[in-house]
């Protein structure tokens, strides 16, 4: 269900240009769109869990602040970002 470390490093070399680089906005909004995938297939299968749909919803709610966040400050990486992730259509 976690990332493990392999996968986390991918996602920061990614979006974040070099592995020490996990402050960005882009990775933190990679890292959360990643667990946000991993935590709706867990609802999928255990729909009562009701304690890891409010993580879920807690973490939507982390990466819509960072989203907003990149918008007002550099909309062409908030645009690229959302092409890179597919997350809006």
């Amino acid at each position: 269900m976690s990332l493990t470390k392999e996968d986390k490093a991918q996602v920061i070399g990614q979006f974040g240009g070099s592995e020490k680089n996990t402050g960005k906005s882009e990775v933190q909004v990679a890292l959360y769109s990643r667990r946000i995938t991993d935590l709706t297939g867990h609802l999928q299968l255990h729909p009562k869990d009701k304690h890891s749909r409010r993580g879920l919803l807690m973490l939507v709610a982390k990466r819509k602040k960072l989203l907003n966040y990149l918008k007002n400050v550099d909309i062409d990486r908030y645009r690229k970002l959302i092409a890179d992730l597919d997350l809006r259509k």
